[in-house]
């Protein structure tokens, strides 16, 4: 007992010297904006997971989270830490999981093509410009209400020129309809688990005109409002401006052009167009000091009221209004909630802008909607919004504007959160978008002054004086405003060399960065230098990230092997969506035909090439795969037809690739190629074919069966 006593006194040591290393004695008091990263971390788990846990492996947690939060007050700070992390990562688990659970919806398992009925209850835009709809009360021709997908969205192709689509119309047309898409290629953004916590269970189109069975069936009153002040913001603003206008006002994009929203994301000023913390800030700010201005004047309430409480309230108030008008994306909510905190501070007489409030934010966002983590939106959100408050708090502590004169003060706010912001979104949109723009910097210091000065001071009078319908005179000044941003976006994105490509990093490069910058941020002492260490490694592996030598999508259809040019594609047109994705994952700026130029000619009904020693064959039609002569040994061949005849080789066919998804080959330490499909990627989750399990996966299958 003594030997081993004396054995955990030398180990409490030794953990004692490593944490007094750490610096762990001086975290007391700045430990709480750590408790959305080990939420995180618990709702990253479970979506990295291969496959879907049981449910009450997801209660399990549920209980531990719980019991490990009340446990931990009894506990010495260290200890106490600890519990809380794990209770949270935990945490993360259970919510990340029941929130998949609770948005279940039917999703089409097939081919549809019919009559489509349905509620509008959204309107945008695809990526080839056509507009969308949103339906929901879905009735599809023969298909039980309970295989009928909840919501579809469907574009519109062709003429479409017998109705306006509004909020609430319900409409019956002809489509398509098929249920969400998987990866690309593995490793991809998936499409399919988007899909499933927006209820989204097809998605398709129409080239037939839209008809309308009832004008309005109401049951979407916020959306109906938001349609009605675009509706009114563009027909005073025409063109392009009136859509900017009516986006950062309510949140419509619906009538954005391509060419605008491809100039925007160029120059890196597509952040204008999100109702996000630069337009909520503004909004509440302008809000705020308005109401504090008009309370000063009447000298009475200025000595006797507490003007600047009040102020705050009527912000908070707008805040609100505009949080609920705009749709509430990812964006909007962690802006009001931080724009809140702000103007709670305000009320309780703290100081507005801390790490603290980020993350108080940020767990709201997470704990509301965990799939956020997952998406652009949020991840670009916290990283701007934490580097610019712990930025600007190094500043102050270093008293810098103490040295700076009066009048150059504004100019170095802006430059500094241009600089911050871009640098502290540049890896998480370069690994999203595979583009970065290299003129961001000097877009954003020409365009974030007028949206600051002019853009929303006036939409903000345009909507008060709009009751009075002189609202015309706001949005006069707010179109000469968006006028020039547009100008310049315009103008900066047609610079030679204005946006670089780059390659899809491997998974871990997003998460090893985050945790070394939030240690780098978050951390107290010298030692948070360390955290340089794994954004130091996720550098290293995205340069040397290796792309596929083969891709095959999951239809079968489209081919791309890599060469010495690039990418070379099977097909000149069709599949041009993935054929987009693949070249720019790839970090390749070329089009689908000029991919295409790439593979060699064969001169036969299909195409061939060598790879690895191996003869790819891509048989399209059952032409080709009639002509074609046979296949043996290492072969491959990738058809969009089942094959008739038994050949003995690998075959990649549309059974298959339903069952596998998209399929990338890479090459091996052996000179062959690595098959590595979808399904070894993404696993069997609830969004692509798992069903709820009450049973983990150690459990034999046998009794498992049983036990049910």
């Amino acid at each position: 007992m003594g030997a081993a006593k004396d054995k955990m006194d030398s180990l409490g040591r030794v953990l004692g010297g490593f944490g007094r290393q750490l610096g762990l004695e001086k975290q007391e008091g700045h430990l709480f904006p750590w408790a959305p990263v080990c939420l995180a971390v618990g709702i990253g788990l479970y979506f990295g997971l291969r496959a879907e846990p049981a449910v009450w492996v997801l209660a399990l947690c549920g209980a531990g989270a719980a019991a490990g939060l009340w446990s931990a007050r009894r506990e010495g700070p260290g200890p106490r830490a600890i519990r809380v992390a794990v209770a949270l990562g935990l945490a993360g688990v259970a919510l990340a999981g029941a929130r998949a659970h609770l948005v279940a919806e039917p999703v089409l398992g097939f081919r549809y093509y019919g009559p489509v009925e349905g509620r509008v209850v959204g309107i945008d835009r695809s990526a080839s410009d056509a507009v969308r709809l949103t339906l929901d009360r879905v009735r599809l021709d023969d298909v039980a209400s309970s295989r009928t997908p909840h919501r579809v969205r469907i574009s519109l192709h062709g003429e479409q020129r017998w109705i306006e689509p509004s909020p609430g119309m319900v409409v019956i047309l002809t489509g398509h309809l098929a249920g969400p898409s998987g990866p690309a290629e593995p490793g991809g953004f998936d499409f399919r688990r988007h899909a499933w916590f927006q209820r989204l269970g097809a998605v398709g189109y129409t080239r037939t005109p839209v008809l309308v069975l009832e004008p309005d069936a109401g049951g979407v009153p916020v959306f109906a409002a938001r349609q009605a002040l675009s509706a009114r913001v563009r027909a005073a603003l025409p063109g392009e401006t009136g859509a900017f206008a009516a986006a950062i006002l309510t949140g419509d994009r619906s009538a954005i052009g391509a060419g605008t929203r491809d100039a925007l994301r160029e120059t890196n000023l597509a952040h204008l167009l999100a109702i996000s913390g630069l337009h909520m800030g503004l909004l509440a700010g302008v809000v705020f000091g308005g109401l504090r201005m008009l309370f000063l004047l009447p000298r009475r309430i200025a000595l006797t009221w507490p003007v600047k409480k009040i102020a705050a309230v009527g912000a908070l108030a707008a805040a609100a209004g505009y949080l609920a008008l705009s749709g509430g994306n990812v964006a909007t909510e962690r802006a009001f909630v931080m724009a809140a905190v702000a103007l709670g501070a305000v009320l309780c007489d703290r100081r507005a802008l801390t790490l603290r409030s980020v993350a108080i934010a940020a767990l709201i966002v997470l704990i509301t909607t965990p799939e956020a983590l997952t998406g652009p939106g949020f991840q670009m959100s916290f990283a701007a919004t934490t580097a610019l408050v712990a930025a600007f708090g190094v500043l102050r502590e270093a008293r810098v504007s103490d040295h700076v004169p009066r009048w150059l003060r504004p100019v170095l706010a802006v430059v500094v959160s241009s600089a911050v912001a871009g640098a502290a979104t540049a890896p998480v949109a370069m690994a999203h978008f595979n583009q970065v723009s290299h003129y961001g910097l000097l877009a954003n210091l020409l365009a974030v002054p007028l949206m600051g000065t002019l853009v929303m001071p006036a939409g903000v009078a345009a909507m008060a004086l709009m009751p009075l319908g002189l609202d015309g005179l706001g949005f006069a000044v707010m179109g000469w405003g968006l006028g020039a941003i547009l100008t310049i976006a315009h103008g900066v994105a047609a610079l030679p060399g204005a946006v670089g490509q780059v390659p899809q990093p491997p998974g871990p490069v997003l998460p090893l960065i985050a945790a070394g910058a939030l240690f780098v941020v978050l951390w107290q002492g010298r030692v948070r230098a360390l955290g340089l260490a794994p954004v130091a490694l996720a550098l290293g592996l995205w340069v040397g990230a290796e792309r596929p030598a083969l891709l095959v999508s999951d239809t079968g259809k489209l081919v791309g092997t890599m060469t010495d040019e690039g990418r070379a594609l099977s097909r000149q047109r069709g599949e041009g969506f993935v054929a987009g994705i693949w070249l720019e994952n790839d970090g390749d700026g070329a089009g689908q035909e000029q991919a295409a130029a790439r593979w060699p000619e064969t001169g036969t009904p299909w195409v061939e090439v060598q790879l690895a020693g191996r003869r790819i064959a891509h048989l399209r039609g059952k032409r080709a795969a009639a002509a074609f002569p046979g296949c043996d040994g290492e072969d491959l061949v990738v058809l969009d037809t089942e094959p008739s005849a038994g050949w003995r080789c690998e075959i990649a066919s549309p059974a298959l690739l339903r069952q596998t998804g998209a399929l990338a080959y890479y090459h091996d330490k052996y000179g062959g190629l690595r098959r590595v499909s979808v399904r070894d990627v993404s696993g069997i989750r609830l969004w692509n074919g798992a069903r709820p399990a009450l049973w983990p996966w150690p459990v034999p299958r046998r009794l498992a069966a049983r036990a049910q």
